[in-house]
């Protein structure tokens, strides 16, 4: 039997969420597994707006998710991030049918209102990442993955990760032959490596004032062998003292900031100069390529290699 993929459409759902779905199940591409593809329908109110141009046109409601297969949830594109309360209980029901639940986005809130993440790590665009877990506190918030798979349940993070999620549920359906070749027409990656967490500006951190003349000269001497002793000097306290602020103010161990701002470091000279990679290391602070791509890896979960090919200049 055919199966049946349904996208639960939200008035003003940003187009690109709907456009990654659609290009992937919403074309018959039989010709790559030899046999069936996916039954692919968009589930709406009626004439509810996309993004800022277009009204949707489907025969399909909120009552047809239940029969589906798969359902894929993307953006609530609510200001308040308020769910349907009609998609809420659609999802719902699909879950308790058997349905295999996958949000993009945003689209997550609504998985969470229907209760299927409760106990589960879940992830959504990391701007929204800690309202979530607020308003949510019983799903385990995690703004790292751009996708992460329980099985029945996956979440992706913004836009392009809903890109990722559904070739990984093409993967997960006819293997990996066919997910490649479904992501080579499309001009994309597979798979992509490392987080969510290389895209997060860096200027969107906590507020740090209190330490800022101590920070500031940190960073200026990132490719010094820096100690917390050595920090603790310059701010004219006790290193105890400088734990305990710096937690308070940055939310981390003054080395665990330290490494944070070495990758950051790191990031900007392999976007932005053609260095070679053991340069890039010395220039951060981190003294030997091992340490850099251990760091880099804990901090984004890709190398510096990686990361260069997705984001920097070429290589010398």
């Amino acid at each position: 039997m055919t199966h049946t993929i349904a996208l639960a459409l939200s008035p003003g759902v940003p187009l690109f969420e709907l456009a990654g779905p659609c290009g992937i199940f919403g074309v018959d591409r039989s010709d790559l597994t030899g046999s069936d593809w996916y039954r692919f329908i968009v589930c709406s109110p009626p004439a509810a707006p996309v993004d800022h141009w277009f009204a949707a046109a489907t025969p399909y409601t909120y009552d047809d998710l239940v029969i589906a297969d798969t359902v894929i949830v993307p953006a609530c594109h609510d200001d308040a991030l308020t769910p349907d309360p009609i998609l809420v209980e659609a999802i719902r029901e699909a879950s308790a049918h058997g349905a295999r639940i996958a949000s993009i986005c945003t689209g997550a809130f609504v998985l969470a209102a229907a209760g299927v993440l409760d106990g589960r790590t879940a992830t959504t665009h990391w701007i929204y990442a800690q309202t979530l877990a607020e308003r949510y506190p019983r799903v385990l918030v995690d703004d790292g993955p751009l996708y992460i798979d329980h099985g029945d349940i996956l979440t992706s993070a913004g836009k392009s990760a809903g890109l990722d999620l559904c070739i990984h549920l093409v993967r997960t359906d006819y293997g990996a032959r066919v997910a490649n070749d479904v992501a080579r027409r499309l001009v994309s990656p597979p798979h992509r490596d490392g987080n969510q967490r290389q895209y997060i500006d860096p200027v969107l951190t906590s507020n740090v004032a209190a330490l800022h003349g101590t920070l500031s000269w940190a960073i200026k001497h990132i490719d010094q062998p820096l100690t917390v002793e050595a920090l603790a000097q310059r701010a004219h306290v006790s290193p105890r003292t400088l734990h305990r602020q710096f937690l308070r103010h940055t939310g981390a161990k003054p080395l665990e900031w330290l490494n944070g701002q070495r990758v950051r470091r790191a990031q900007h000279l392999l976007e932005t100069t053609k260095l070679a990679i053991d340069r890039i290391s010395e220039e951060c602070g981190f003294g030997s390529t091992v340490t850099l791509r251990r760091h880099m890896h804990h901090a984004l979960g890709t190398t510096p290699d990686a990361y260069r090919r997705a984001f920097g200049a070429a290589p010398r």
